[in-house]
């Protein structure tokens, strides 16, 4: 068993470097699928935290982004609320540790974990960037978590809730499904039973190359994740964009930040 969990270990090891390397991160009933908002209009919720990601300090870079995330209203489909704790998965700068330091209070925690390379590639942008957006307090509920995918164990949490953004197509285009299944489950077992995961990722066509586009087909996506043990309660339509055809690699120019996403609220059982 020692042999084996070493040999775990290693391979997410393997696997997160990958994603940072290449990124310069019996049949099932398919989920409910929820409505995408209106192309033509923008975020129309009026939730607290939608008022208070507009009336915060945030950065330019940070609102810009807003737009095509549409952070409230992804909050609002995990059901994250306040008080709940909370990782933020490879969080690399930021930008959704943030949001979800708002979105669970001050009687919530944020743990926004890194692997060392994420914050060591380009020169150490991440890592300026998380402590730039950290400091002098001003996102007291939110640490750190510096450590390695494959060394977060259930003593880190138990969590209500986690998030990954734009990582899992990496680790399954680089180190198969047996990779992707086994970084899932090291997730599932932070969380508390009952935990929701949100699942973030670029659109990918059956039939591509999506490791060339850095992409995942969501189909693979759910398929990896119900062999972790999680439930896929649903899909949302909050991040689709249409004016992307799946063909591009997701840093193209014109493409970064405009590619068409999946978003998926997983359920860790009871």
């Amino acid at each position: 068993m020692k042999t084996h969990n070493n040999t775990l270990r290693l391979s997410l090891a393997v696997i997160v470097t990958l994603i940072l390397t290449a990124c310069g991160t019996a049949e099932k009933e398919a989920p409910d699928v929820v409505d995408e908002p209106s192309a033509a209009t923008p975020e129309s919720t009026t939730s607290e935290l939608a008022a208070r990601l507009a009336s915060e300090p945030r950065s330019e870079a940070d609102r810009a982004r807003d737009a095509g995330r549409h952070p409230s209203e992804v909050i609002e489909f995990l059901g994250i609320e306040s008080g709940m704790s909370v990782i933020d998965v490879i969080a690399a700068s930021g930008y959704y540790t943030e949001v979800l330091s708002y979105a669970v209070g001050p009687d919530g925690h944020v743990s926004a974990q890194n692997p060392a390379v994420v914050l060591q590639m380009r020169e150490g942008a991440n890592e300026k960037a998380l402590s730039e957006r950290l400091s002098g307090g001003r996102l007291a509920n939110v640490s750190r978590l510096d450590r390695e995918l494959a060394e977060l164990s259930p003593t880190d949490g138990p969590f209500d809730a986690a998030l990954t953004a734009l990582n899992l197509h990496d680790i399954y285009n680089n180190y198969g499904e047996e990779g992707a299944v086994g970084a899932l489950k090291t997730i599932s077992a932070t969380l508390k039973p009952g935990a929701v995961f949100g699942l973030i990722d670029h659109h990918g066509a059956a039939g591509n190359d999506n490791k060339q586009l850095h992409r995942i087909n969501v189909d693979d996506a759910i398929r990896v994740s119900e062999a972790a043990g999680f439930v896929v309660e649903a899909e949302s339509g909050l991040l689709h964009f249409h004016g992307d055809d799946l063909t591009d690699n997701v840093f193209a120019e014109g493409r970064r930040g405009n590619t068409h996403r999946f978003l998926l609220r997983l359920r860790k059982p009871e």
